[in-house]
C-alpha cells in the first residue's frame, strides 16, 4: 500500500514538472512566431485606420499597452 502512494506522489511531481516545462517551451515558441506589438506595427495599424501616426501618439499607445500587460 505504501508503495502505491509513493509511486502516485512521484508521478504527480514528475507530471507537474513536465507540464511546466512543456508549457514554458510552448509559450517561448509562440512568442517567437507571434511577437508582441511594436512601434512599427502601431504605425501601420494607425495608417490603415486613416490616422496620421505621430511619435507622441505612438509612444502614448506603447506606454498604455505596456501598462496593461503588467
Amino acid at each position: 500500500m505504501l508503495y502505491y502512494i509513493l509511486v502516485g506522489v512521484l508521478c504527480l511531481i514528475a507530471g507537474t514538472a513536465l507540464g511546466f516545462y512543456l508549457a514554458r517551451r510552448y509559450m517561448f515558441d509562440y512568442l517567437k512566431k507571434n511577437p508582441p506589438v511594436n512601434e512599427q506595427m502601431l504605425k501601420v495599424m494607425m495608417a490603415q485606420m486613416g490616422q496620421k501616426p505621430s511619435q507622441k501618439k505612438i509612444n502614448q499607445m506603447m506606454k498604455s499597452m505596456n501598462n496593461q500587460t503588467k
